[in-house]
């Protein structure tokens, strides 16, 4: 797929470098990634576990501050950011989806989806319509009013998904998102993703076991001695 119509990565890892102490010794996770990710572009990260798959999504998700290299998002460099800006660059920049749906159990699924838009400081009119919206747009119309436990996990998963892009994120992180889900299941959370990421022209990285998944993506990438590597 080619790039974006934008001249910059919505994100852009540049010489990223992270290493943890196993007792005496430095354990070298990422050593040097560099990785763009491109508007309406969808990138799966595929290797093995141990990899440094986790550790790479935090980084690009600002969650994880890097020893040495630079995160860029819309071509501005955010290690220099507190974290009162990086929270706030988060909130509106950047969706997250994990294996676990981790949806609040008390709310309703409309209420999950309102929530992140309510703390952005929107009007609860324009959430409610928001959250409306996006999970009739993923098949969930029917169950708005449903708390989680009365939705079956690829529904649980799915308001995730309409959680993780209440706010318009320009980036979209997933980890092992369909992990916990039967392969039907899977499958039809997965079209959802792509669906999104052709709407809504969003950048969206997968870290991912599926190879089948995988290649109905427009990128694979993979991280062997700590570099991103391209897959065929």
């Amino acid at each position: 797929m080619e790039q974006g119509t934008e001249d910059v990565p919505v994100v852009y890892l540049h010489e990223i470098k992270r290493q943890y102490m196993q007792g005496e010794a430095p354990l070298i996770i990422l050593n040097g990634v560099k990785l763009a990710l491109w508007a309406g572009q969808s990138v799966a990260l595929v290797a093995p576990s141990g990899s440094g798959k986790s550790t790479l999504l935090h980084i690009a998700g600002l969650l994880e501050t890097p020893d040495q290299g630079e995160v860029y998002v819309g071509g501005a460099p955010t290690s220099q950011l507190s974290d009162t800006e990086r929270t706030l660059l988060r909130r509106t920049e950047i969706g997250f989806v994990y294996q676990s749906h981790r949806l609040l159990p008390e709310f309703s699924a409309l209420e999950n989806v309102m929530l992140p838009q309510m703390i952005r400081g929107l009007k609860k009119s324009e959430t409610v319509k928001r959250a409306t919206e996006i999970l009739g747009y993923l098949g969930l119309a029917d169950r708005l009013k449903h708390r989680p436990a009365e939705l079956s996990g690829g529904e649980q998963q799915r308001v995730a998904i309409a959680r993780a892009v209440a706010n318009a994120p320009r980036v979209l992180l997933a980890d092992e998102p369909t992990g916990n889900l039967d392969p039907h299941t899977a499958d039809h959370v997965f079209q959802a993703l792509m669906q999104l990421v052709k709407a809504t022209q969003v950048a969206m990285l997968i870290a991912t076991h599926n190879m089948e998944l995988a290649g109905r993506m427009d990128r694979r990438v993979s991280i062997v001695d700590g570099q991103i590597v391209e897959m065929e």
